[in-house]
């Protein structure tokens, strides 16, 4: 009973501080970038026949010259028709390489190898990163870049979910909010983490850690490099707005859901200890109340979760007004449902001895 009662007060209070960051210490976004420098594209695709085309596309039509683009996919060991697909839309397209990734360098293994081999091939001095399932704006480049000081060694942007149906709307939500939880530390100017689905590295910071080969395996690629580069005292910007908004494929079954997240929870060992504490309190909630209701009045049990429902609808609100999306009150509603019975069936899934299974590999 006193343990939950702690952890209420905790968790609210965390939550308003949260909250207030949001409102009133909002990083000022809108530098721009005097020049429109050569930049590579990096992409590792495995399995992904179905929505490379999807990604390429959006690529296509991103605002930048042309010939500064140099857009490298690496094909990861695909047993579909991913190669063939990439071949037939990049043919007469000079600036687009497909290449076939067939050995490890060094340390790397899976993804992070594939981005290894491809970084070998860049001739620039920016690395752009992106998913083969995620559609990237129009103004990706640009928003990125302008943020790209010269002490600045990793940018991060946003990602959502698009999809339809009930499952895609809620994933995308979550994302909103997971991220906005990360932008409100970030404008503090605390490090984080970094997405390697919507992220961009200068080179010199990218070659000052010796490239993903030389950083020890994880299967959250992204985080390593990110405090590898750090370590080596470069800063790093994220960005919530609209200009960087990439949007993915949803997780298309419960079981890809489950893995990717057990995925990203497997990251969290690599978070710094303040927000890993934040994200530990968040995803605790729900298996500390509902004991609560055995030992608590059902009036007071209703009235936290009400707390609860309402700072937490206005972060998301206050999220998705900032990249000029916006929903129903209804949805605000659905979400929490979605939030107490996806973090309680994660919990339980995480520490089941079982490894991720990601891209048909075994982690």
């Amino acid at each position: 009973m006193i343990f939950s009662i702690i952890y209420f007060i905790v968790y609210f209070l965390l939550f308003l501080v949260l909250l207030c960051l949001l409102v009133f210490n909002r990083r000022n976004q809108n530098s721009k970038y005097d020049f429109q420098p050569r930049v590579s594209i990096l992409i590792a695709a495995r399995n992904e026949e179905h929505t490379i085309l999807r990604c390429l596309n959006a690529i296509e039509n991103l605002h930048y010259p042309k010939d500064k683009l140099e857009i490298l996919i690496g094909d990861d060991a695909s047993t579909d028709n991913t190669r063939q697909v990439v071949l037939d839309f990049i043919r007469n397209k000079p600036g687009c390489t497909c290449i076939p990734i067939t050995e490890n360098l060094g340390e790397a293994r899976g993804k992070a190898n594939v981005l290894a081999h491809l970084a070998k091939y860049a001739t620039t001095d920016f690395f752009f990163y992106t998913d083969a399932d995620i559609a990237v704006p129009e103004d990706w480049i640009q928003g990125m870049l302008s943020v790209m000081k010269e002490d600045v060694g990793v940018v991060t942007g946003i990602t959502s979910v698009e999809g339809d149906g009930f499952f895609a709307e809620m994933q995308a939500f979550d994302w909103y909010y997971a991220l906005g939880l990360v932008q409100v530390v970030s404008d503090l100017k605390l490090p984080v983490t970094s997405m390697g689905n919507n992220m961009l590295l200068r080179r010199k910071a990218y070659e000052d850690v010796g490239g993903f080969e030389s950083i020890k395996f994880s299967i959250t690629e992204d985080i390593a490099i990110f405090n590898a580069i750090l370590k080596k005292g470069w800063k790093f910007r994220n960005l919530y707005q609209q200009s960087v908004l990439a949007k993915s494929t949803p997780a298309a079954t419960f079981w890809q859901f489950m893995h990717q997240r057990k995925r990203w929870m497997k990251g969290t060992a690599h978070l710094p200890l303040y927000m890993a504490i934040i994200f530990v309190l968040h995803a605790a909630y729900y298996p500390v109340l509902l004991p609560f209701y055995t030992y608590t009045s059902v009036g007071i049990a209703f009235l936290i979760f009400v707390v609860k429902l309402i700072l937490q609808s206005i972060f998301l609100y206050l999220c998705l007004k900032r990249i000029g999306e916006r929903t129903s009150w209804w949805n605000y509603v659905l979400f929490e449902i979605y939030m107490i019975v996806s973090s309680i069936i994660l919990i339980i899934f995480f520490f089941l001895p079982s490894k991720v299974n990601w891209k048909g590999r075994k982690y």
